[in-house]
């Protein structure tokens, strides 16, 4: 069976400043972070996430809990706008400004076809990251735990839609060199192809399904797949999309729950949903 460490983390909410941000398809940006407060900061999972606070759009005031020993503390007043992301790469630097990359959806990528994606993707989040100079700050927490990689997996698969590329690519880097990977990949165009680098593209053997082709690709692609017996599967994405992905995975091609990591990043007309929540309730873990 994969065997995935757990580490926690101190809590911690810091302040940071955007260094610089980088365009990296039509539809996603990195934007880059530094402070002295990324001093400890660790996420060395493949799925961490941190918890990203942002200024209110009507006023421009960020406004944040406060770390007090006994816990998290709201403001009296201020509007509280936060969102969870995977924290794409991390870079310490013993002798000059460590450095956050955060990347981010800036629109919803079926919205042109009355199919909204992440609502978080069109909101002030997407609206802050699209508008977003050096010298803005936010304020990021966390993550406050780390599932590590599996150490002794032979075969992955890899699912993923926009929202998940950022975790997708830390699979990459962080699963063993001797595992062989597959992804799927569920992205609204080719347009979102250049978020990939050709070295990323050798480590994988890469599927993309285009949603503007029509619906239903993914669940088939995921019965297609001749999966051996201790393969390990992450899913990540739109959670009404990958009800019909895990229920196959679990029940049909008879995954043990140790292989199966399925995850609703956000939920077709649901704001802010937050992703611990099961995405089948009906049929829990």
């Amino acid at each position: 069976m994969a065997t995935r460490d757990h580490l926690r983390h101190d809590m911690a909410i810091r302040l940071l400043t955007v260094s610089h941000v980088d365009q990296l398809t039509p539809s996603m940006v990195r934007v880059t972070l530094i402070g002295d407060a990324l001093e400890d900061f660790s996420a060395p999972g493949p799925t961490d996430h941190v918890k990203v606070f942002f200024p209110d759009p009507t006023t421009g005031t960020l406004t944040i809990p406060e770390l007090r020993a006994d816990g998290l503390h709201r403001p009296t007043d201020g509007v509280i706008i936060s969102r969870d992301y995977t924290p794409r790469q991390f870079r310490p630097a013993p002798f000059g400004a460590a450095e956050l990359d955060i990347d981010f959806v800036l629109h919803a990528p079926d919205a042109a076809r009355g199919n909204p994606t992440d609502p978080a993707g069109g909101g002030p989040a997407s609206a802050w990251a699209a508008a977003a100079h050096p010298g803005d700050e936010i304020a990021v927490a966390g993550p406050r735990g780390s599932r590590m990689a599996p150490r002794d997996v032979a075969e992955a698969v890899l699912i993923a839609d926009e929202t998940a590329l950022p975790a997708f690519t830390r699979w990459l880097d962080l699963l063993p060199a001797s595992t062989r990977i597959t992804a799927l990949l569920d992205v609204a165009d080719e347009e979102v192809e250049p978020y990939l680098s050709a070295e990323q593209l050798k480590r994988a053997s890469v599927e993309w399904l285009y949603r503007e082709d029509g619906p239903g690709q993914l669940d088939e692609a995921v019965r297609s797949l001749d999966l051996r017996p201790d393969a390990y599967v992450w899913a990540a994405g739109e959670a009404s999309t990958l009800v019909p992905v895990r229920r196959y995975l679990k029940h049909d091609a008879g995954l043990h729950p140790d292989q199966l990591d399925v995850q609703g990043y956000w939920k077709r007309g649901i704001v802010n949903r937050d992703h611990h929540e099961p995405i089948d309730p009906s049929d829990p873990d």
